[in-house]
């Protein structure tokens, strides 16, 4: 056990802060160099590490740098959205090697599976050659999952108690891991993107729903059963409309990708033709929401490009979104207290219009005794927040899997 500790320390430490010497190692780590030494040649032997000359001298000899090998092996990632599919194939430094992206065209569940399974056969297929190969997939998901991967609730894709994990790990031989994808988004901002700096955090997806992935002291937070961060439910206006979680003025009813679609159709001809009415997205499969959700990201890219070109309807549309997503955060700020709030997912593309208003929102209302607000930000990954820190779980379980023996078993 010491071993395989002393171990994960060492290779912990090359990923941070490669290129590094056996030197510099034993130095940060208090390990003597002999245990550096036999750790590191396993290391290598292993793949995970390699040479690559030599440094400055501090008078003797020039030590010979040690760097991770972060194409040892690779990872899939999945985003899979109410109206679409986004995978991604990254090595174990979290690059994005290949990228796939399709709308989704329905929601019933075999459909979106056998999708979901052709992606991931086309990202592992454009793997490069690698000791490890592929180690792990992970898939964010718009709903609440279990510990146990097991999809417990998806509303915007009309899903409940599906068992993704075991169908996926038979269909392809290695670990799959099923998350909550506002927690794959935090994990990747945390990892590699807005949120490398902040050991508090919070990461608000916005997409058709609202989700929060919550980083207390550098590590996420999801509570007892698994399910923290369905923030998108929380009731913003007590006498609001119903939403399909069964409650009322839900958040993502007023501050979503949705609420956008719905506020820009309603001034223009009526939610009626808007394409998000109830009807057109209830997730049943039928006709209307086939198309809705076919149509629903086209629309988005039409909306950004009139954003774009200053169309006075549309600023006016995300002038009033971003005030509903800044009443929203109040009350996460007041629960959390966060260094750091990242806003992600689809509705980050317009930070730009969004910015003001929630800021103008949390000046007004946000307690005083709060001291400094916190510092609003949008994700640094972009759309590929989600499907990189799925993929970093897996990467994640991997790495810790070293053994004593210096295999990963």
């Amino acid at each position: 056990m010491v071993k395989t500790i002393n171990k994960s320390i060492v290779l912990d430490l090359i990923i941070q802060n490669g290129p590094i010497s056996r030197a510099d190692i034993s130095k940060e780590t208090g390990l003597n160099r002999a245990t550096v030494s036999t750790m590191v040649a396993e290391l290598i032997e292993d793949s995970f590490v390699f040479e690559i000359g030599e440094g400055k001298s501090s008078g003797g000899r020039k030590p010979v740098m040690l760097y991770f090998n972060e194409r040892a092996g690779f990872a899939v990632g999945i985003d899979l959205g109410v109206n679409y599919l986004l995978g991604v194939l990254t090595d174990l430094n979290g690059a994005v090697v290949q990228e796939i992206s399709v709308p989704l065209v329905g929601r019933e569940e075999e459909r979106v599976v056998e999708a979901l399974e052709g992606m991931m056969r086309k990202l592992i297929g454009r793997a490069p050659e690698s000791p490890y190969g592929v180690v792990g997939i992970g898939v964010g998901v718009p709903g609440i999952v279990d510990r146990e991967g097991k999809i417990l609730f998806a509303p915007n894709l009309g899903w409940r108690d599906v068992e993704l994990k075991p169908r996926l790990e038979r269909t392809f031989g290695v670990p799959v891991q099923i998350i909550n994808e506002a927690n794959a988004g935090a994990n990747g901002e945390c990892l590699y993107g807005a949120g490398k700096l902040a050991a508090d955090q919070v990461y608000i997806s916005i997409g058709i729903g609202i989700g929060a992935g919550i980083i207390i002291d550098g590590q996420l937070y999801s509570g007892k059963t698994g399910i923290a961060g369905e923030v998108g439910h929380m009731t913003i206006q007590a006498t609001g409309d119903r939403c399909r979680c069964g409650n009322y003025g839900c958040w993502e009813l007023y501050a979503s990708e949705k609420a956008l679609l719905g506020e820009v159709g309603e001034g223009e001809s009526g939610s009626a033709e808007s394409g998000v009415s109830d009807s057109a997205g209830d997730g049943a499969g039928g006709v209307p929401g086939e198309r809705a959700a076919a149509e629903e990201g086209d629309r988005l890219e039409e909306i950004l490009a009139r954003a774009q070109t200053g169309d006075p309807h549309v600023l006016a549309a995300l002038d009033k979104i971003g005030a509903s997503i800044g009443i929203g955060l109040i009350s996460i700020i007041h629960s959390f207290n966060p260094e750091t709030v990242i806003i992600g997912n689809r509705l980050a593309r317009f930070g730009e219009w969004l910015r003001e208003p929630i800021q103008k929102v949390l000046d007004e209302r946000l307690a005083t005794h709060q001291g400094e607000t916190p510092e609003i930000q949008f994700s640094l990954l972009g759309r590929d927040s989600c499907a990189v820190g799925a993929a970093a779980f897996r990467i994640t379980g991997f790495l810790e899997r070293l053994g004593g023996e210096g295999k990963v078993g």
